[in-house]
């Protein structure tokens, strides 16, 4: 799965950034026009208006969890949201991963099984 997530990371930078970039190397950081083309069509508005909820989304879940397992740099995707979801959500995944592994008593990448899926032989 890590290499899937650092995958999706790479992706999900290299996408938004793609279309990101030249539009600011045109416009400029002219907020009040990234505001009016962003919201300019419906299917503009529906598409940012989604982004935005997915940052929350991933927000919350990235310090809930983050806290929860008590991970190091936590924090880090919450920055990388400013690429966006597609860069903070695969980003955690790939640092929660990592940590689940390394907190693992022999540190072996084969996951656990679930609680209550012990095979019975007869």
């Amino acid at each position: 799965m890590q290499l899937i997530y650092l995958l999706l990371c790479v992706a999900g930078t290299a996408l938004p950034l793609s279309q990101f970039v030249p539009w600011l190397s045109v416009q400029g950081l002219d907020l009040p026009l990234l505001l009016q083309q962003a919201t300019s069509t419906h299917i503009a508005a529906f598409a940012w208006s989604d982004v935005l909820i997915s940052g929350v989304a991933v927000g919350v879940f990235v310090v809930a969890e983050g806290r929860r397992l008590a991970m190091r740099r936590w924090w880090l995707p919450l920055f990388c949201l400013m690429v966006g979801p597609s860069l903070a959500l695969p980003l955690f995944l790939l640092m929660r991963e990592r940590h689940l592994v390394a907190a693992r008593p022999n540190h072996s990448s084969k996951p656990t099984p679930p609680l209550g899926s012990a095979s019975f032989r007869r």
